[in-house]
């Protein structure tokens, strides 16, 4: 079974960008659905983005516009650029393959905290 692992988050100010990868440990080419999501503290895990294997992507409305999900097959790496970031874009950040079995695979969680 493939695994994910996630870039170092960081600290960056509000309005600043960041760019979140994960390294799969195999070929994602097959791999139908991929994603990122996050979990701010006290709060329920919530879907960032997510993008399938024609490179069709989704987006939650609080992100929209500031976040570009995508990934490099030839890398089998998943990327989200983040930009503009919030405050409340707080969290931490996990990746996710959706894999054709139906199971579902998380990276290991990497923390971004945006400053006001």
């Amino acid at each position: 079974q493939v695994q994910l692992v996630g870039s170092v988050g960081g600290l960056v100010q509000a309005g600043g960008t960041l760019r979140l990868s994960c390294a799969a440990s195999g070929s994602i080419y097959s791999i139908p659905l991929m994603g990122w999501y996050r979990q701010a503290p006290g709060r329920q895990r919530e879907l960032v983005a997510r993008i399938i294997s024609s490179g069709t992507t989704t987006y939650a409305d609080s992100v929209k516009g500031r976040f570009t999900i995508s990934r490099d097959n030839a890398k089998n790496t998943l990327y989200l650029q983040m930009n503009s970031l919030k405050p409340e874009d707080t969290a931490v950040y996990l990746c996710n393959a959706v894999l054709n079995s139906g199971s579902y695979v998380f990276g290991q969680g990497t923390q971004v905290t945006v400053s006001s």
